[in-house]
């Protein structure tokens, strides 16, 4: 008979076949039943209403309308609120001066510096001073060559007067100012 081995004989391969167990699998919380993603709306922002638009070309033209007649001195056409006015209720006046071959744009209200003419061309400052009389006037003055004097009769539709510290003055480009502007030049 073969004798048996003793326990201590076998104790080293037990302890390096007990290190060679991992541990213990864990038992974890059971994985949530699966369901579907859901689809959750971003919310919309609220439409925002449209920008007033401020450049002078999309903006209504100033209530009134244009008067030519013939003076003296030369043609003269009124922008104002009705028909049949003169200087003296006109919100812008176009005048030419035959002697001179000028032409001045006075704008009713106070003022001094520069009156800002637009038209479909672009845009043009002119020197202009105050000038008193029936009513306070803004005054600039053009040589009736003036290209400048084009633009306004040939602006797509309107032209614009701006003057500090004043509203701006849309107008339409009607026949009234093209002919103040011709007779000048004739």
């Amino acid at each position: 008979m073969r004798p048996i081995p003793s326990f201590a004989a076998f104790a080293p391969s037990l302890v390096l076949l007990a290190s060679c167990v991992g541990p213990a699998p864990q038992r974890s919380a059971p994985a949530p039943a699966s369901t579907p993603p859901r689809f959750v709306p971003t919310p919309t922002p609220p439409a925002q209403p449209a920008p007033v638009t401020t450049e002078w070309q999309y903006r209504p033209v100033s209530p009134g309308g244009w008067t030519y007649r013939v003076e003296a001195a030369g043609a003269v056409a009124y922008f104002g609120a009705s028909a049949g006015f003169g200087v003296g209720n006109a919100r812008l006046t176009l005048r030419c001066d035959r002697a001179s071959r000028r032409v001045s744009l006075s704008r009713a209200g106070v003022g001094q510096g520069v009156m800002t003419v637009r038209t479909s061309y672009g845009a043009t400052n002119w020197p202009a001073t105050a000038s008193g009389g029936v009513t306070a006037q803004l005054v600039a003055f053009r040589a009736a060559s003036d290209a400048v004097l084009d633009q306004i009769a040939y602006s797509r539709g309107k032209f614009a007067v701006e003057a500090a510290g004043q509203d701006m003055l849309i107008v339409p480009a009607w026949a009234e100012v093209a002919r103040v502007i011709e007779d000048c030049r004739g």
